[in-house]
């Protein structure tokens, strides 16, 4: 009997135990900080395609490079860590895009051949390629085989590069390296691309999409200076059952998309001096269209990565320079077609900005451009399609531009005696610089096309300035 109460007694003295409260603090758990991981990134050319000195731009791995006086060289002469390298003259190569938490950078180089010895700096940007500084000692070049520097970065911004040249004779230069802990900023196209001009360095992941945030500087949607003011050369609509024909209003352009092309048809936006004011920079920010219809493909920044052919606009950058939106809705890749880098960065390039010093001597500008066809000649040679068949090459480029004086009552202003130009281009990369060359008329494009071009205007005077070529 007394072991059963004893055994009672503790059972409850265990209980009592078990139902104190502890009021010990504890200490809240935290997880250690998680330092930031080290990166190398490496750049070492082998993606790009370049043939000449001529300046030009080359999207390559890491994002896109200015070669000035420079090319992309694979001959026996050339010092290289693998089957290419770049071959620098006189002039510099240069980065357009900036590499975030860097600590060191590496640049492999030598004499190119049998070359007299010669100098050359590296120059660092910290405000995105505003100004440079040199960044070290000048390097005497007289290494007949790569050899490597280094180069300690110590500024908490991020950064850009170019590396100057002196003298005439000739350098290599390979695998320059970029080391440091963190975000570096450059996502590597590992697909390559080469001869890219207006690729841009591809900021965002490869896949991201986004739409488009429309300012008050957008032209207005209808009336003067709207962008489709003289017309809807396709009779586009924003239909899903018209997949070839589908109508887009970007705001600061108007479209009409291919779904099975993998591109626009035509593009249509006004230009005057308020659209060109250079108060934002070029934003580089390559990005599919997030407002597509899900049934239609979407092609992706990446999408002509090593297809020797540009990301080329329909809608210029420099035409939308208003604000941050207005330029990045150019970047948007429902803007762009699989373009031949001469023709993107020399013909077209010209013709742009042509058109914009109108806009400066007074005029404001209505302009449609489009493309048709099938097949072009880019750094690789002649291709019908690319990205596994999804992206359709044209085999042809145009454009339209009706120029007038600034003012109001644009349609009723364009008389027989208004300036039209109209250029059509073959895609290819042996193309003439001079766009004037490639001059036509209206009705030769809408005869290869099958639009109604300029379909706002009275008929009389359609008329009159579709079938003028322009020969000022």
């Amino acid at each position: 009997m007394k072991i059963r109460k004893l055994l009672i007694f503790s059972a409850f003295l265990l209980v009592v135990a078990s139902c104190k409260k502890d009021n010990t603090p504890t200490a809240p758990i935290v997880d250690p900080p998680v330092p930031p991981k080290p990166y190398t990134i490496v750049e070492d050319f082998e993606s790009g395609t370049k043939g000449g000195y001529a300046i030009l731009d080359v999207q390559l791995k890491t994002g896109t490079w200015s070669f000035n006086d420079a090319l992309i060289g694979n001959l026996a002469a050339d010092a290289k860590a693998g089957t290419k390298s770049v071959r620098l003259r006189t002039g510099d190569l240069t980065m357009k895009f900036d590499v975030k938490n860097l600590e060191q950078i590496s640049i492999k180089h030598a004499k190119y051949g049998n070359d007299a010895a010669s100098t050359w700096q590296l120059m660092m940007s910290v405000d995105s390629g505003k100004t440079f500084t040199q960044l070290g000692a000048d390097i005497t070049e007289n290494n007949t085989t790569l050899v490597t520097d280094s180069f300690k970065v110590t500024v908490n911004k991020p950064v850009r590069f170019r590396i100057q040249k002196t003298g005439t004779t000739r350098i290599n230069i390979d695998d320059i390296t970029f080391k440091g802990k963190g975000d570096s900023g450059i996502v590597q196209d590992t697909t390559g691309d080469g001869g890219d001009g207006d690729n841009g360095p591809g900021t965002g992941t490869p896949a991201a999409e986004r739409g488009v945030t429309v300012g008050t500087d957008a032209p207005p949607a209808s009336g003067d200076n709207s962008n489709l003011l003289f017309g809807n050369p396709s009779g586009a609509q924003p239909a899903i059952v018209m997949p070839d024909n589908y109508l887009i209003d970007q705001g600061y352009y108007v479209e009409s998309y291919s779904s099975s092309r993998g591109t626009p048809n035509w593009v249509s936006w006004h230009l005057d001096a308020t659209n060109a004011t250079g108060a934002v920079s070029r934003k580089d920010d390559f990005a599919g269209f997030i407002g597509l219809p899900n049934t239609f493909y979407h092609v992706e920044s990446n999408s002509y990565s090593g297809s020797g052919f540009d990301r080329g606009h329909n809608c210029p950058s420099a035409d939308r320079t208003s604000s941050t939106n207005a330029n990045s809705a150019t970047f948007l890749m429902t803007n762009m077609i699989p373009q031949a880098p001469q023709n993107n960065q020399q013909t077209w390039n010209n013709l742009e900005g042509y058109l914009r010093t109108q806009v400066t001597a007074g005029n404001e500008v209505y302009i449609i451009m489009g493309s048709y066809g099938v097949g072009g000649t880019g750094s690789n040679g002649t291709v019908n399609k690319i990205n596994n068949d999804k992206i359709t090459v044209p085999s042809n480029v145009w454009k339209v531009a009706v120029i007038v004086p600034t003012g109001d009552g644009d349609v009723n202003r364009v008389n027989a005696n208004t300036r039209v130009i109209a250029v059509n281009t073959p895609n290819i990369n042996t193309i003439n610089s001079d766009w004037k060359q490639y001059r036509v008329t209206v009705r030769d494009i809408e005869t290869a096309t099958g639009y109604n071009l300029l379909s706002n205007l009275p008929q009389s005077v359609q008329d009159a300035v579709e079938t003028k070529k322009d020969n000022l």
